[in-house]
């Protein structure tokens, strides 16, 4: 790409919106309100959420045995006798995490999990890479992590931007990294690069960001780390979008979108759901175009497909197709 920052806007009128922020906050806010459901309704969506969340631990004290536990919670989120009795049988073997991310250094131990369950080629393995959260190592460190990785057995990177480059506007810079990770990548395991929105100051920034990361070859355009103060939000998530719509307009390619950090609840999980079927669409709500980055979202997931479970036994039905 000879000029990078040349082709950066592609549509200028969408970087124009990202200039308000209350327009942002008060769509966000609507379609919050649109996305509000109960019941039977609830439990049909905290399914769809569980089939899209990578289940993550990245913690400093991970041992093989947390990973492994995380591993058979991923597989199994709930007992099976429960599933048998409210949940059609076509349907019982899709009831698992979209994956599960780990550091480099514990995909091992997850892929080997994964061989025990008879899962590793029905549960991704997503590895954050590349110096996370910072980012702030040598390139060709960064580029070996990858390849270690996935030697280990992950077939997604998660990838963290240079937030140094972005912060100056060397865009080409971005860009450049981010193909370098591509390369590493390969044909082997789809890339989802990080953000990092809340140390890009600006949503303009955010903007940009996405399309080098999108023009770099990037397969999914992630929020954050979790690590920063501020995480995924509704009003940055609709930015990303209109950066993923202007992407497909000029080059006909989709790239997914995964918001990470922040998500914690059910009904929060909801509300992100509503906004992509809204905007991008009901074809982008499936693993290989959405997911949550979430260690704490399992948790409500289970207490609500829990409640709704048992009130479903009590009444005789079913949940169906989701």
């Amino acid at each position: 790409m000879d000029d990078v920052n040349k082709i950066l806007p592609f549509d200028k009128s969408l970087l124009d919106i990202t200039v308000s922020l209350r327009q942002l906050e008060e769509i966000s806010k609507e379609i919050s309100t649109r996305g509000q459901v109960s019941g039977s309704n609830e439990v049909v969506w905290a399914l769809k959420a569980l089939t899209l969340t990578d289940l993550t631990t990245l913690a400093g004290d991970d041992t093989t045995a947390n990973v492994s536990r995380l591993c058979h919670r991923a597989a199994y989120p709930f007992p099976l006798h429960m599933l048998e009795s409210v949940i059609e049988p076509e349907l019982q073997p899709e009831i698992h995490t979209g994956a599960v991310c780990v550091y480099p250094s514990r995909v091992a131990d997850a892929y080997k999990t994964f061989q025990q369950l008879h899962k590793e080629t029905v549960i991704p393995i997503a590895a954050v890479a590349t110096g996370f959260p910072t980012g702030q190592y040598g390139l060709e460190t960064r580029l070996q992590e990858i390849n270690f990785a996935i030697e280990s057995g992950a077939s997604e990177i998660d990838i963290v931007i240079n937030r140094q480059l972005a912060l100056i506007g060397d865009w080409e810079g971005v860009y450049n990294e981010v193909c370098e990770m591509r390369k590493a990548c390969g044909n082997k395991a789809h890339l989802k690069t990080i953000l990092a929105i809340g140390e890009l100051g600006s949503m303009e920034n955010v903007y940009k960001a996405s399309m080098a990361c999108m023009l770099a070859g990037a397969d999914f355009i992630k929020t954050s780390t979790g690590k920063e103060a501020v995480n995924a939000t509704i009003p940055v998530g609709l930015v990303m979008i209109y950066a993923i719509q202007a992407f497909q307009r000029k080059t006909g390619q989709i790239v997914g979108l995964k918001p990470a950090g922040g998500v914690r609840t059910v009904r929060e999980a909801i509300t992100w759901m509503t906004l992509v079927k809204e905007t991008l669409g009901m074809q982008w709500l499936q693993p290989k175009l959405f997911r949550f980055g979430a260690s704490g979202l399992l948790d409500d997931i289970e207490k609500v497909v829990r409640k709704g479970l048992v009130g479903q036994e009590l009444s005789g039905g079913t949940v169906a197709a989701y």
